[in-house]
C-alpha cells in the first residue's frame, strides 16, 4: 500500500501526463482539420517529370527520435517537480503548527469565529499581526500563488495552463492533508465541502487582484484588505500598504525572469520580504514633503 505522499505524486503525474496527452491530440487534430482535400493542388502526373528527392520530408533518425519520444515523456515530470519547489515555497511563508499535546487534550485555542490557532512565528505573523490559522495560511498561500500565475500567463497557453493545473493540485492535495493531520477532519465528504468553499475564495481571490492590479494601488489595496486581514476595521495600513507595493515589486522581479528559467529563479523572487516595503511606505513622497515644508507650525495659546 503506497504512503499518501507517494500516492499524491502519483495522482499528480497521472493528471499531468493526461493533460499532455490532450493538447497533443488536440495539435494532431488540428493538423488534420487544416489538411483537407480543398488545400491540395493535385497536379497530374507527367511521364517526364523525375522525382526529385529534395523534396521529399527527411526521416528521422534513431537519436532524433528518441530524443523527442524522451521530451514528451519527461515534460510532465518536470513540470511536476518544478511547480512542487514553487509551491512549497509558497506555502512555507506563513506556515503554523498545531501542538500535539493541545490537540490530544483538546485544548486549542480558537478564535472569535471558531478557527484553531496554533504557533506561528513568521513574517506574516509577527510583523503583520494575522493569527497563524489555517485561515491565514490559506490567504497567504493564494496571494503568493496569484503573483506566479500572473507571469505564467506570459507563456503559452497550453503550458500556461499546464503549469497552473500542477500548482492548484499541489494547493489543494496540501490543504486537504492539513486538515485531517493538523486539525482532526477525518470526514471525507466534511473535507471536500470545504475544499469547494476554498475554491470559490481562489477564484474571487484571483479576481480581487487583478482589479486591483489593473485599476491602481486603492483596489488593490481593498483586495488585500478584504482576503488577508478579513476586512477588519482595526487593521494597520501600513501593513496593506506594504503588501501593495511589496505585490507590485513581486510581479515586477518575475516579469524579468526568463520563461525557461521560471522553474529555477520563482523561489528566488519570494525571498525579498513584504515587511521590508514599510520602509518605504513610512517615507513621506514628495508632494507631502513639500507641504508639510510650508505648513506653519501650530501656535499654542497661554491661558491668562
Amino acid at each position: 500500500m503506497a504512503c499518501q505522499s507517494c500516492r499524491r505524486q502519483l495522482t499528480l503525474l497521472a493528471r499531468q501526463a493526461n493533460t499532455f496527452a490532450e493538447i497533443q491530440n488536440i495539435q494532431s487534430v488540428t493538423a488534420i482539420q487544416h489538411f483537407t482535400p480543398h488545400t491540395l493542388k493535385i497536379q497530374p502526373p507527367s511521364l517526364s517529370q523525375k522525382r526529385g528527392f529534395s523534396n521529399t520530408p527527411r526521416q528521422l533518425g534513431i537519436r532524433e527520435t528518441l530524443a523527442k519520444v524522451f521530451s514528451q515523456t519527461a515534460e510532465p515530470y518536470r513540470i511536476v517537480s518544478a511547480t512542487e519547489a514553487i509551491y512549497k515555497t509558497c506555502a512555507a511563508e506563513a506556515l503554523y503548527t498545531i501542538p500535539e499535546k493541545d490537540r490530544k487534550n483538546d485544548t486549542i485555542k480558537k478564535t472569535a469565529e471558531g478557527e484553531d490557532i496554533g504557533d506561528g512565528n513568521t513574517m506574516w505573523h509577527e510583523d503583520f499581526k494575522l493569527q497563524p490559522t489555517f485561515s491565514t495560511w490559506s490567504q497567504v498561500t493564494m496571494l503568493h500563488l496569484y503573483l506566479v500565475f500572473a507571469r505564467l500567463r506570459n507563456l503559452e497557453r497550453d503550458n500556461a495552463r499546464a503549469w497552473q493545473r500542477q500548482l492548484v493540485d499541489h494547493f489543494f492535495f496540501d490543504m486537504e492533508t492539513r486538515m485531517g493531520l493538523m486539525h482532526g477532519i477525518s470526514s471525507r465528504g466534511l473535507r471536500h465541502r470545504y475544499l469547494k468553499d476554498i475554491f470559490i475564495q481562489w477564484r474571487g481571490a484571483i479576481a480581487a487582484y487583478d482589479e486591483g492590479v489593473i485599476k491602481g494601488d486603492p483596489v488593490l489595496a481593498a483586495a488585500v484588505w478584504r482576503n488577508i486581514f478579513k476586512g477588519r476595521e482595526d487593521v494597520d495600513v501600513r501593513s496593506v500598504a506594504a503588501i501593495v507595493s511589496w505585490m507590485r515589486l513581486c510581479l515586477k522581479m518575475l516579469d524579468q525572469i526568463p520563461d525557461e528559467a521560471l522553474h529555477l529563479q520563482t523561489q528566488a523572487v519570494f525571498k525579498w520580504p513584504a515587511k521590508n516595503e514599510l520602509v518605504l511606505v513610512d517615507k513621506p513622497v514628495k508632494e507631502l514633503h513639500d507641504l508639510l515644508a510650508h505648513t506653519p507650525p501650530p501656535v499654542h495659546k497661554v491661558a491668562l
